[in-house]
């Protein structure tokens, strides 16, 4: 979710929800502590620079169980990072407390909930570093470059 798509779903909504990625909601008394812009550089193992930037939102729980975040307010908090941090309109990071330590997430939005999806690594240099790509092939086409047909009898 990009951060104009994520203003857009506020401005729709009367109350704001967030679901992890086990189905368990975040507590409603979150508060968001922060928002900001990341910019990663980075060589990938094939020796390829890399950027990498992203809008990143902090949730965090309180002990504050009075107030609640409203769509309007963090709309306001969205405005005012856009204007001082001169956000461009990138895909949203979340991190939030897990048991241990910070944990990241995706965004999206469903069933009236934001979603805090699972982020999975990846190699970005499959190509170049040395660690066989398997092939996606079409049984059909293994059919057509088989020795025997299917009615011969030696399949």
């Amino acid at each position: 979710m990009t951060l104009t798509e994520i203003k857009n779903t506020l401005e729709k909504l009367d109350t704001i929800s967030f679901t992890l990625p086990n189905g368990t909601l975040v507590p409603n008394h979150f508060h968001v502590t922060e928002i900001g812009k990341i910019s990663k550089t980075f060589i990938d193992c094939g020796g390829t620079l890399r950027q990498e930037k992203k809008v990143n939102f902090q949730l965090r729980n309180a002990n504050d169980y009075d107030h609640r975040l409203h769509p309007e307010k963090l709309l306001k908090i969205i405005a005012l990072s856009q204007d001082t941090l001169n956000l461009e309109d990138l895909e949203i990071e979340v991190e939030y407390q897990g048991e241990q330590t910070i944990e990241k997430f995706g965004l999206a939005f469903e069933n009236n909930t934001f979603l805090l999806t699972s982020l999975v690594t990846d190699c970005l240099a499959k190509d170049a570093c040395g660690i066989p790509v398997k092939q996606k092939v079409k049984l059909s086409q293994l059919q057509d470059q088989a020795s025997c047909s299917p009615e011969s009898g030696c399949c």
